[in-house]
C-alpha cells in the first residue's frame, strides 16, 4: 500500500478504537460463563511501514512465537517428500534417475541430510531437469496481496469446507477485507552486504498445472516472516497443505535472511493452535518484559496450570522469595501486561502527535484539537482519554513516529 497522497510517509497512519471484549474465536470458539472474559485493544492502520509492523509485532500486537534453525521433524520431512513424489510422479523419477544419474556421494549426502531450502524447491517445475515431463507442474510464486477471482475461489472453498462458514459469511468483501489490501507499505531493504529483499503483505501462491491450491499470506518485515494465513483447495487436503504452506514459509525466511518465522499467536487452550509448536527449536513472547524465552517444557508445564505465564515475573518472584510462584490471582487480572500505568502516561508528552484531518492537506497537531488543554488523560470520553489510551498499547517511545488518521477515505 503506497503512503498517503500529499503526507510523509515517515509517519505511522493509525485511529484509536479502544478497548474491547470478545465473546467468541474462530479457532477457541465461544466462551461460556465460567470461562474468563478476553478484553483486547484495537487499532485501525491505514498505512504502515514494514519497520514499525516489526515493532509491533514484538510488543505482542499480532503475534508471537518464532523459530531460528529450523530442524524438520520425521513426519515434516516425511510430507514434504510425500507431496514431491505425487508431483513428480514414479514415471518421472525412474527416468530421471536413468538420465541424469547422482554420484555416490550426492546419493549418500542426499539419504543421510535433509537440507529444508532445497527439498522444498526439489518437485518445482522451473527447478527440474527435462525431459521427462513430470506427472505435474508445481510453481511457487510471490505475488502483490490484491484481490483476484481465482484467489477467492480457493479462500470460498476454504472457509467453506474448513472452517463450515455460511455463503453470507465468505463473501468476496470479506476475502478482501480479511486477506487483502493489507496497510503496510511495500518497501525494498537493501543488506550491508548489498542483498535486496522485499518489504509489505503478499501471497504466496501454489499452482498445480496453472490451478492455484493455496495461498499464504505473509508479512514480510525487515527480521522475519510473519504468517498471517493459510487457505487450501480441499483437492490437496491429503498432502497436508497447511505443513507445506509453514515448512516453504520457513525456507522463505532462511534463504531471504529474514531470520525468524512467525506463525502468531500461541493460546495454549485451544487446540487447533497445538500445530504450532511442532516446529522446533521455538521462543515464545514475554507479555510483560517484551523478551524471548524459549518454548520449552518448563513453560508448557506452566501454561498447564494457569492461563497467564511471564517468565520475568516468576522470577521476580523467586528472587523475592514470594512463593513457588505467581497466579493469575496476583492482580494481573486487572491489568493488561505491557501497559504503562496512569502515572507513567501522565509524563508523555501528547500534545505534539500529528493529526491528519483530511485526505490532502497539511496535518495539524494534537495541540491545535478544540478543548485539547482543558481536558487530562483520565476525562472519560475525551479525545485526549482516547489518545493516551492508544500510545500506552503502543510504547510511549513511538509516540513521534504516528500519525493520528481522521481522514474520511476517498
Amino acid at each position: 500500500m503506497e503512503p498517503p497522497e500529499g503526507t510523509s510517509s515517515d509517519y505511522e497512519f493509525l485511529s484509536p478504537m479502544g478497548y474491547g471484549n470478545s465473546s467468541s474465536c474462530g479457532y477457541c470458539g465461544a466462551r461460556g460463563a465460567t470461562r474468563s472474559r478476553r478484553f483486547s485493544y484495537y487499532a485501525t492502520a491505514k498505512s504502515l511501514s514494514p519497520q514499525f509492523y516489526q515493532t509491533l509485532l514484538d510488543r505482542s500486537w499480532r503475534r508471537s512465537g518464532t523459530l531460528l534453525q529450523f530442524k524438520p521433524s520425521r513426519d515434516q520431512r516425511q510430507a514434504i517428500n510425500r507431496f514431491n513424489r505425487y508431483v513428480l510422479g514414479e514415471s518421472y523419477i525412474k527416468e530421471a534417475a536413468r538420465v541424469y544419474p547422482r554420484s555416490r556421494d550426492e546419493t549418500r549426502k542426499r539419504d543421510n541430510e535433509f537440507k529444508l531450502t532445497e527439498r522444498v524447491h526439489e518437485a518445482e517445475y522451473a527447478n527440474l531437469k527435462k525431459p521427462p515431463e513430470p506427472a505435474h507442474k508445481l510453481a511457487v510464486t510471490l505475488e502483490d496481496d490484491g484481490f483476484t477471482e481465482e484467489k477467492y475461489e480457493v479462500y470460498d472453498n476454504y472457509q467453506k469446507v474448513v472452517h463450515k462458514e455460511a455463503p453470507q459469511d465468505r463473501t468476496p468483501r470479506a476475502f478482501k477485507r480479511f486477506l487483502c489490501n493489507s496497510p503496510l507499505r511495500r518497501q525494498t531493504m537493501v543488506a550491508p552486504d548489498g542483498s535486496r529483499r522485499r518489504l509489505g503483505s503478499y501471497h504466496q501462491c501454489y499452482r498445480i498445472d496453472g490451478d492455484l491450491v493455496a495461498i499464504g499470506i505473509l508479512d514480510l518485515l525487515p527480521d522475519c516472516v510473519s504468517s498471517v494465513y493459510f487457505l487450501y483447495h480441499e483437492s490437496i487436503h491429503k498432502y497436508a497443505p497447511g505443513k507445506l504452506g509453514a515448512l516453504f514459509e520457513i525456507a522463505l525466511a532462511t534463504e531471504g535472511a529474514y531470520r525468524w518465522w512467525y506463525p502468531g499467536f500461541y493460546i495454549h487452550s485451544c487446540p487447533k493452535m497445538r500445530y504450532k509448536i511442532d516446529y522446533s527449536p521455538q521462543y515464545i513472547l514475554d507479555p510483560e518484559a517484551l523478551s524471548w524465552d524459549p518454548l520449552d517444557k518448563e513453560i508448557l508445564g506452566m501454561l498447564d496450570r494457569k492461563p497467564f505465564v511471564s517468565l520475568s515475573l516468576e522470577r521476580q518472584a523467586a528472587a523475592k522469595n514470594r512463593g513457588n510462584s505467581l497466579d493469575d490471582e496476583d492482580g494481573m487480572d486487572s491489568d493488561m501486561p505491557g501497559i504503562p500505568s496512569l502515572a507513567e502516561m501522565e509524563e508523555v508528552d501528547l500534545d505534539h502527535i500529528a493529526l491528519k484531518v483530511f485526505p490532502r492537506g497539511p496535518l495539524f497537531e494534537t495541540s491545535d484539537l478544540v478543548g485539547w488543554d482543558t481536558k487530562k488523560i483520565t476525562d472519560w470520553p475525551s479525545i485526549k482519554a482516547s489518545v493516551a489510551e492508544l500510545v500506552a498499547a503502543l510504547g510511549p517511545d513511538v509516540v513521534g513516529r504516528i500519525c493520528l488518521d481522521s481522514s474520511p477515505r476517498e
